[in-house]
């Protein structure tokens, strides 16, 4: 049906004028039919798609046949044009524009639809950047380049015609079995809102529609399987899950994603308490609520609360979704039976109608003049993949590369050794990136389809590398499987060698084709496979053995990590990740980033975090004994920072006021160095059980060769808040440490506080970062005795 003219001049389609009224008025003329069309997305075409890339999606299939159809009244969303199938960036700009067309031409309104993409390593696009993992991003503790990259991604999301990005993830991780541990920042809240709270912002401001996942508790899942119910107390999801969902929110986030998992037998996706009182109630938020791909449907094919598929639409519905994801099920011909019957209120569905809209008048789909026509199009510039983004790509990757072990000054490796680089992950440029990357996504079902991007593996970045290394190389053994002929060659490779770089880890992947990634949970943190025999076999050739982890979680390296010479860290790096990795190992990158989650200690059982209470850590109540090997917050470096002073304001702080530290560092080294200063809040009495510590404030300082710098924190009292007995948070008067230090377990000056003035309760408006200030020179304290060099104890 084609457009009505005489609509064109109607208050709705006037960009000047206010959006509730323009939103008032198009609600006003539109049918039920009309209206429900709006509450959902669509997914043509996923039954071909090569294979799975979203769980259950067979039960979905949209095929082209339906398409007239599917758009007559119009629809909500377009599912994934780019990131179901590989498609050149032009030609999917190009589908999108004429697809956007009919949906506007089938229409009496011609409403165009909101297109979302994944975007958690960058847009998952064929020939688009590979950006470093989650993981990453928190290893780097660096907020601006993070959101430098959310801007990029942003960027690139626009000029190709995509409104809508699924991320950031903002699970904290609490179990490291869980196969999704890769996707999360980390296992502090702090970090993680910090973090997240900068993508946003980097996202949003390219005009792009950010969307929180996975609200909320999807990561405390039993034992760590995926989709597991989720068994925790009120005060660990309001002061541990929620924070830095609360933090996102206050960037401007616009969207926000379901979990799919049940708390207490509720399940978010039906879940009014959540999804409405908490998020909208408390915390204000006029956005849309997405729902999570399939979790309407699976409320009555998974958590059987819905005899059908009406009731899973109503309980959606009256919880607070507002958007059926990824194509059209529930909200489709039930909802509309179950409006006809009366089981559902019309008012519910305009109360999620105007949500939508309101988002399409602000992404400007409502205006008269709008044109499907991406910008990418008009350019004629089909290139994701430039050198600016690969620029970027490298310095994140730089930036989050830990290293974690250097006993007596294993690297940086000399120029010109004779290196044997071995282990599965050493030839493999997927070993360099995580599920969510369009590479192993999507592109893994089309072996025939050539990458669309340049990812050098770690071997060839190091047979490349301007030092001249000598390198011969020998697999070893594969991620799984492997025999011992494999182990004797790289056994072989090793003898020959100066040194051995053995390179292990993790096959990143979907539903059980990997060993990370989601649906690919652990039932331990054994390195997967054969890889712990291998190594242990280079160890016995006497050779030093420097350990590359391409990792999407932790594993439990206690049986090995004394006899290495060097342990480094890289999660996924992303595309550029083997240059990084190369530059670190050169010594031409001085290594800077910092732990965002634990590796576990032997016998440590899981679920652990640095977070936990003092029960949680043992003090000799159990045979196990909890403990890291290496702590949240740790790294090394080549050339340490030193620290010349930590200076506090006093020893009083009230409780509705701000309390001032300040830390002085200095670079006696010849190479560029960086330091986070990180502060814990320990609190020895409160009324209910804290953890030990908890971060609060991390900031990343850069010295120069030469340089000193003096970093200031302003502290607020609402950083010390948690949640009391009656389940209102709150901020005590009485005495609280400030451990300021290199890492969780490397703290450098305790200071006393006594916290002034009457218990306080504090809500969503209260504050939650510090204010940080960084000044060259040493902030008055000259010649001041040093508090130590950054080294830690080798283990």
């Amino acid at each position: 049906m084609a457009i009505d003219n005489q609509l064109t001049a109607e208050v709705w389609r006037d960009a000047a004028a206010d959006v509730g009224a323009r939103v008032g008025d198009l609600m006003a003329r539109m049918t039920v039919r009309e209206k429900v069309a709006q509450l959902f997305g669509v997914w043509v075409g996923i039954d071909s798609a090569g294979g799975d890339v979203a769980p259950h999606q067979h039960e979905l299939a949209v095929i082209a046949s339906d398409w007239d159809e599917l758009i007559r009244d119009g629809i909500g969303q377009l599912t994934r044009a780019f990131g179901t199938v590989p498609v050149e960036p032009l030609a999917g700009a190009r589908a999108v524009a004429r697809t956007q067309r009919q949906i506007m031409q089938a229409g009496r309104f011609g409403i165009p639809a909101v297109v979302h993409e994944e975007c958690l390593t960058g847009l998952a696009a064929w020939q688009a950047t590979v950006y470093p993992s989650p993981l990453c991003w928190g290893a780097s503790f660096d907020p601006q380049l993070v959101e430098r990259m959310g801007a990029r991604i942003g960027r690139t999301m626009r000029r190709l015609g995509v409104h809508q990005g699924l991320a950031p993830v903002l699970d904290v991780a609490r179990d490291l079995r869980w196969g999704r541990v890769e996707e999360t920042i980390g296992e502090d809240p702090y970090l993680v809102g910090t973090i997240g709270s900068a993508y946003v912002r980097g996202v949003e401001s390219a005009g792009i529609v950010a969307t929180l996942k996975h609200f909320v508790g999807y990561s405390a899942s039993r034992a760590g399987r995926n989709l597991a119910p989720v068994s925790i107390g009120p005060r660990e999801r309001a002061d541990v899950l929620l924070p830095p969902f609360e933090m996102a929110l206050r960037a401007g986030v616009r969207s926000v994603m379901n979990a799919y998992t049940d708390m207490d037998g509720m399940p978010a996706a039906s879940d009014p308490g959540i999804l409405t009182d908490l998020l909208r109630g408390t915390y204000g938020f006029t956005g849309t609520v997405v729902a999570d791909y399939f979790a309407i449907t699976f409320l009555q094919t998974l958590h059987n609360v819905a005899g059908s598929e009406a009731q899973a639409a109503a309980l959606a519905l009256r919880a607070g979704i507002d958007v059926e994801l990824p194509t059209v099920k529930c909200f489709g011909q039930p909802l509309l039976d179950a409006v006809e019957s009366g089981e559902v209120e019309p008012a519910l569905i305009d109360r999620a109608l105007e949500r939508v809209l309101r988002q399409k008048c602000e992404l400007g789909l409502l205006d008269a003049h709008w044109s499907p026509q991406p910008a990418a199009l008009e350019e004629g510039d089909g290139e994701i993949d430039d050198a600016e983004s690969r620029a970027l790509a490298r310095q994140l990757a730089q930036r989050s590369i830990v290293l974690l072990r250097n006993e007596g000054g294993a690297l940086p490796l000399a120029p010109g050794r004779r290196i044997a680089v071995v282990g599965p992950r050493a030839d493999e440029a997927g070993a360099l990136m995580g599920c969510y990357s369009f590479p192993l996504h999507v592109g893994v079902h089309h072996p025939d389809v050539p990458m669309g991007v340049e990812v050098p593996t770690v071997l060839a970045a190091l047979r490349e590398d301007p030092a001249g290394y000598q390198v011969t190389y020998a697999q070893g053994v594969p991620v799984l499987g492997g025999d011992e002929e494999g182990i004797a060659e790289a056994v072989r490779a090793a003898r020959e060698a100066e040194v051995c770089v053995v390179v292990l880890g993790d096959k990143a992947g979907l539903f059980g084709a990997g060993t990370s990634g989601e649906g690919c949970d652990a039932t331990d943190l054994r390195l997967p496979g054969r890889q712990e025999q291998l190594l242990e076999a280079l160890l016995e050739t006497g050779t030093p053995v420097v350990l590359v982890l391409l990792v999407g979680r932790p594993y439990e390296l206690s049986r090995q990590a004394d006899r290495l010479a060097a342990v480094v860290c890289g999660f996924f790096p992303g595309e550029e990740g083997a240059h990084a990795l190369a530059d670190v190992l050169s010594g031409r990158v001085n290594p800077s980033g910092r732990l965002p989650v634990s590796f576990p200690a032997a016998g440590v059982n899981q679920p652990w975090t640095y977070l936990a209470a003092p029960l949680g850590h043992g003090g000799g109540v159990s045979n196990i004994e909890q403990s890291a090997l290496y702590p949240f917050g740790h790294g090394l470096s080549y050339a340490p920072v030193t620290w010349v002073e930590a200076g506090q304001g006093g020893g009083l702080w009230p409780t509705d006021g701000t309390y001032r530290l300040s830390v002085s560092l200095r670079n006696d080294s010849p190479l560029p160095a960086s330091e986070v200063v990180q502060v814990y809040l320990h609190d020895p009495v409160a009324d209910v059980a804290r953890p030990v510590q908890k971060l609060i404030a991390a900031p990343r300082v850069d010295l120069e060769p030469g340089a000193a710098r003096t970093v200031t924190i302003d502290l607020h009292a609402d950083l010390t808040a948690y949640t009391g007995r009656d389940g209102l948070r709150q901020v005590d008067p009485g005495e609280v440490e400030l451990r300021v230090g290199a890492s969780s377990a490397d703290i450098r000056r305790t200071v006393s506080v006594t916290m002034t003035g009457a218990r306080r309760e504090v809500g969503f408006d209260r504050v939650m970062e510090p204010v940080v200030t960084v000044a060259d020179g040493i902030g008055g304290v000259d010649g001041a005795a040093a508090l130590g060099n950054g080294s830690l104890s080798a283990r």
